[in-house]
């Protein structure tokens, strides 16, 4: 190979790492996500339907809302039911282990965070290759990591987090890890945005379950 002319076989497996690397990212947010859906089912009481129902809407409801904000249709659940099948795998795996955790808000905050943080930096992702700019980018990075967390409350008769939870940073969280990945463009890969977008997000939940930063209340 001559020197200063770039290997294309290097090139095309460096993007093959990235592409995997993005979509072993997906499936964590999602199989997360279900987990987190389904702990909130069994910790209603649901039967394993329900607890089926609430972690698979969970797990591709903020998916299927990034793909039609970016255009992405039908949604990729529905082109691969391999993000399907996983959602129906978390679930049960919930269901089967959650009767032996001894704190089901605990979990749910865990799985919640991550799957949070991973679809609000894919969801990013997804809006740069748009063309969008930082708010575009924001929005959608956001409406991609709370919307499977709406659906879920919403389902199990919960008021959803993003609305009352102002000791603990949830959309904004997911807001600050999707202009994270926008500042980063072209600084670094889109593996390395997204990395560092989820990182950002479960940073800001981290502090702020800690007391250290709140979102300010109109006193009345």
């Amino acid at each position: 190979m001559l020197e200063g002319v770039p290997d294309p076989f290097a090139t095309a497996l460096s993007v093959n790492s990235i592409q995997t690397g993005l979509r072993v990212l997906d499936i964590v947010g999602t199989v997360a996500f279900a987990m987190s859906g389904a702990l909130l089912g069994v910790r209603k009481r649901f039967d394993l339907f329900g607890v089926l129902v609430l972690g698979c809407v969970t797990a591709v409801g903020g998916g299927a809302i990034r793909d039609t904000l970016t255009g992405n249709t039908p949604p990729l659940f529905l082109r691969d039911e391999t993000y399907l099948w996983l959602a129906i795998l978390g679930s049960l795996l919930a269901f089967a282990i959650g009767t032996r955790l001894a704190r089901f808000e605990r979990a749910i905050r865990v799985f919640d965070t991550l799957g949070l943080a991973l679809f609000a930096a894919t969801g990013a992702i997804g809006a740069l290759r748009l063309g969008l700019g930082p708010l575009g980018v924001t929005f959608a990075g956001t409406l991609s990591g709370v919307g499977g967390g709406i659906i879920r409350d919403l389902l199990a008769h919960e008021v959803p987090e993003v609305l009352y939870r102002r000791d603990q940073l949830y959309a904004t969280a997911a807001a600050a890890g999707a202009l994270t990945v926008y500042l980063l463009n072209g600084h670094m890969s889109s593996l390395g945005q997204e990395l560092c977008g989820a990182a950002v997000v479960v940073l800001a939940r981290i502090v702020s379950r800690r007391g250290w930063v709140k979102l300010p209340v109109r006193r009345v």
